[in-house]
């Protein structure tokens, strides 16, 4: 049976003393343990986040990026063992963000995937169109390149350690939401190629999240979807009420 999941990307927000409050308040409110609650906060408040849900089974924590190297003179950077050793589950890769404003090509987000699972990070790994794609009825093809490019050389037993997020990049911070048939839709296609490559368990097993502006006033109508099994959620992981709200949607 696949989990349900709500993953928070809290993006460049929250310094340390803000993100633990944040932590705080949102498990103190009532929220479903049947659901996987993670969140992907910025790198200084990782080894304080674990701290916080070490004892809670539907509480993890990500990050949201590591560097395609294991070691090396790359001042600034973090390397996947490093957000491993600090007790962290979960890697957003791939995030429409990181390849839009960093430049992170297939080639590096597959580097970057291959090293999350040998350190034995669970990688979130983000596929998505862009509008033009979406308006002239390409965004099936660019969904199903992505994904054979980016995760098509693992092997069945790592693509099976994944999750997917679908983003639909058009409906990323422009307060534009995808149709529950357009979300509905879109999983589907990304399961029915997974079955195509992997098989049916994986593909019925696998967990995939949607990432367009999920919010608590749609979260219930987008769960209910029958291939949509949560959301990595931007803007609304930044409020207590609204997460839990998020949460408690299945």
């Amino acid at each position: 049976m696949r989990r349900k999941i709500v993953a928070g990307n809290w993006k460049m927000n929250k310094n340390l003393e803000q993100g633990m409050n944040l932590i705080d308040e949102i498990i103190k409110l009532n929220s479903s343990e049947n659901v996987l609650k993670i969140f992907a906060t910025p790198f200084i408040h990782i080894t304080s986040a674990v701290e916080k849900i070490k004892d809670k089974k539907d509480f993890a924590i990500a990050a949201q990026n590591c560097h395609h190297m294991e070691s090396g003179a790359y001042t600034g950077e973090v390397s996947a063992s490093m957000v491993r050793s600090s007790g962290t589950e979960y890697i957003i890769i791939g995030h429409s963000e990181r390849r839009s404003y960093f430049n992170e090509t297939t080639p590096l987000l597959v580097q970057k995937l291959n090293i999350a699972l040998a350190n034995d990070l669970i990688p979130i790994f983000c596929v998505g169109e862009n509008l033009e794609d979406r308006n002239n009825n390409n965004h099936l093809e660019v969904i199903r390149q992505q994904l054979k490019d980016a995760l098509y050389h693992l092997s069945p037993a790592d693509f099976s350690k994944l999750i997917i997020a679908y983003e639909p990049i058009w409906a990323i911070g422009t307060g534009v939401t995808a149709t529950t048939h357009q979300a509905q839709g879109m999983h589907n296609f990304i399961r029915s190629e997974i079955n195509k490559k992997y098989g049916k368990e994986i593909s019925e097993n696998i967990s995939i999240l949607y990432g367009g502006s999920c919010n608590a006033e749609n979260a219930k109508e987008l769960f209910a979807c029958l291939d949509v099994d949560g959301g990595l959620v931007g803007g609304a992981s930044l409020k207590a009420n609204d997460f839990t709200a998020i949460a408690n949607s299945f």
